[in-house]
């Protein structure tokens, strides 16, 4: 069993640490979050090594692709966060596309796509802390609003990591987002301006 009751701390991500937390297994180290930014065939035809270099690359062409949590000096959490424009899938979605652009022109509109957290951290205050790291490095580096996608869990209560992956509604609201579209049963578009 893992001490949960240590200090959670949060910071920009570093790749080794990434590295270390998605692991060699399960569907982090598959995925290396790029599901949102491959969309159609360009998942199908990349295999997870390219996913994963894909994503390494993201640690040197600017600010991190996302925020890490750490207890007791290990990595437990990660919580991607990054230009909105870099998702393609988000940005043909139909949630999206169901909350529409009203109020956004000329905004710069950041995109929290995708939370891991270690199976022995989960509903321990990782997300949040993970969340409000999202929010901040996303507005240190220009965002003007920071929007999310996450699940009602409500119409599937034994909805599990592999559904509730883009966070719930319940922790977005928590950290202050409001609700700019439930269009699509059982998501939500959830946005919070600076």
């Amino acid at each position: 069993m893992r001490n949960t009751s240590e200090a959670i701390i949060t910071g920009p991500a570093s790749w080794p640490d990434v590295e270390r937390l998605f692991g060699v297994r399960g569907e982090p180290s598959r995925c290396w979050c790029r599901w949102f930014a491959l969309a159609g065939q360009d998942w199908k035809n990349t295999p997870p090594k390219a996913r994963k270099e894909q994503l390494k690359a993201k640690f040197d062409d600017g600010p991190e692709p996302g925020v890490l949590a750490f207890r007791g000096g290990e990595a437990v959490g990660w919580c991607a966060v990054e230009p909105r424009q870099c998702y393609p899938r988000i940005e043909r979605s139909q949630v999206l596309k169901a909350a529409g652009t009203g109020g956004l022109e000329g905004a710069e509109v950041w995109s929290v796509s995708c939370f891991v957290v270690s199976p022995g951290h989960r509903r321990s205050g990782v997300a949040g802390a993970l969340l409000e790291a999202a929010v901040g490095h996303a507005f240190a580096h220009g965002a003007d609003i920071v929007e999310g996608y996450p699940v009602d869990p409500s119409p599937r209560p034994k909805a599990g990591p592999a559904d509730l992956y883009q966070g719930t509604v319940k922790l977005f609201g928590a950290a202050g987002f409001s609700t700019v579209s439930t269009a699509v049963p059982g998501r939500a578009v959830m946005r919070l301006r600076r």
